[in-house]
């Protein structure tokens, strides 16, 4: 299989302009990079499918290829990245129709209240939110001791004898 080098660049450069335009904030950006994205991963999927050949159709030839018969399946999997990409862009048109309607503003910004719920709902330092603590330490109270987790008499820490070491 012979790999067309100009359609290996575009790709290249398509997949890579559209991760860059995906980073951005804008949303606008961000939807054309993932069309870029999209496209790149059609002529990708173009690509893999090998070489040209004639109509994948029953008892049809073209004189140009003869016996060689394109792929059917890389086709179809392009068709079917068309159409998701064109409903997908749809959608995020909506968004961003949408978005400018009660803002007027095209920049994603970052959440402050879900960095607030994200600071409360965060684990606290101290050593009674350790995952081994047992709150039980003080059978009155349940706060944490100097002592750790002790679980009952002595005994029970040291290791057990077996017959043959008494």
């Amino acid at each position: 299989m012979e790999a067309n080098l100009f359609l290996l660049l575009a790709t290249g450069v398509l997949i890579s302009a559209g991760v860059y335009l995906l980073l951005d904030r804008a949303m606008t950006k961000m939807m054309l990079g993932l069309l870029l994205i999209g496209n790149g991963a059609n002529l990708l999927i173009l690509q893999a499918g090998g070489s040209a050949g004639s109509p994948p159709v029953m008892g049809r030839e073209a004189t140009q290829y003869g016996e060689q018969i394109a792929d059917p399946l890389a086709q179809a999997m392009i068709l079917t990245a068309i159409v998701i990409s064109m409903a997908m862009t749809a959608f995020i048109l909506t968004l961003a129709y949408r978005q400018y309607r009660y803002r007027t503003a095209d920049v994603i910004e970052d959440d402050a209240e879900d960095a607030a719920i994200a600071k409360i709902a965060a684990r606290p330092g101290n050593a009674a939110a350790a995952p081994d603590h047992d709150a039980s330490d003080d059978p009155t109270t349940g706060r944490a001791t100097k002592h750790g987790d002790q679980f009952g008499p002595k005994f029970f820490e040291e290791p057990v004898k077996g017959a043959k070491d008494e």
